[in-house]
């Protein structure tokens, strides 16, 4: 069953709350509200109180364990933009949009919850074989043409009686 909670017109751009729920989609409630607890951005705060709701919602009305939840969406659309200006030199203005944003989590019992096992990929894991090294190879004409530029031209016989 599919529990939600919406939090709207959130003052934040959602440019900036897309990077917190990116990273909490698809893991368990318990791990995502860890991650969210912990992060310093102004977003993690917002979505906390979000994701903390839709747990009550899955509780109170659905009557869900917490344990099997899972976050199956995570979204963040565009709320309304507050239009203002600001002064600029020469008796000119600028606009400044104030965005604010919409946060939509899904939480759902059906998926799977999957843990890795960190023992097993550390200790007894599959090691890749030592790279091959390529063989050694020279040039011989590429050191011929070397040798014969450095070197000055040797004089023939006919160069030597001339002089």
């Amino acid at each position: 069953m599919e529990v939600r909670s919406i939090y709207r017109y959130a003052k934040i751009s959602p440019f900036k709350v897309r990077e917190v729920t990116r990273a909490i989609q698809g893991l368990p409630v318990s791990a995502a509200l860890d991650l969210v607890a912990f992060s310093p951005k102004k977003a993690a705060g917002l979505i906390n109180k979000t994701l903390k709701s839709a747990v009550a919602n899955a509780e109170n009305n659905a009557n869900l364990k917490v344990d099997g939840l899972v976050v199956k969406e995570a979204t963040c659309g565009e709320g309304p933009t507050m239009k203002r200006m600001m002064t600029r030199a020469r008796g000119s203005g600028s606009r400044i949009l104030k965005r604010s944003s919409h946060i939509r989590i899904i939480l759902t019992d059906e998926i799977e919850i999957k843990k890795r096992d960190k023992s097993k990929k550390a200790k007894g894991g599959a090691k890749k074989p030592p790279a091959k090294k390529a063989p050694h190879v020279t040039a011989p004409k590429a050191a011929k043409e070397t040798a014969t530029a450095e070197a000055p031209p040797a004089e023939t016989s006919s160069q030597k009686s001339e002089i």
